[in-house]
């Protein structure tokens, strides 16, 4: 499991999701009923990571509840919007994983870069974004 701090130093886990050394977060889950790891991906925030494991443990283990996925009230709109199937494989359940997980890896760098007033989109310095784009997770899918 990793972690990751907010501003006021309180750590917060996410099931599925370790930090490299070097500051990515990565994700990979254990396909049921073998010793198999199925990579998810390395991300830019833990919690793309952590969406790419809530994807695959939905694709993988179709949970009657879903207490133990990271962000439980996200999972079943993904679920819908990516198309996730029953016969679905290995390969297929890494790209839904993906695809969810880079949607939010995109909204996490779009708004550090406005946070920072940093170089924007056109290459311009002290890019903010317009006060009208509040992004969310649901924009990106």
């Amino acid at each position: 499991m990793a972690s990751s701090s907010n501003s006021l130093g309180e750590t917060k886990k996410y099931k599925g999701v370790r930090r490299r050394k070097w500051g990515k977060w990565v994700s990979e889950i254990r396909v049921p009923g073998t010793q198999e790891r199925l990579w998810l991906g390395s991300y830019s925030s833990p919690e793309a990571a952590a969406v790419a494991h809530d994807v695959a443990y939905y694709c993988l283990r179709r949970p009657s509840n879903l207490d133990h996925l990271n962000f439980p009230p996200m999972v079943l709109p993904l679920t819908n919007h990516l198309l996730i199937r029953d016969d679905m494989s290995p390969g297929s359940i890494q790209k839904a994983a993906s695809d969810a997980a880079m949607a939010v890896d995109a909204q996490y760098i779009c708004n550090s870069l406005a946070d920072r007033g940093s170089t924007g989109p056109a290459g311009d310095y002290n890019y903010t974004a317009p006060d009208d784009q509040d992004l969310s997770v649901q924009d990106y899918l």
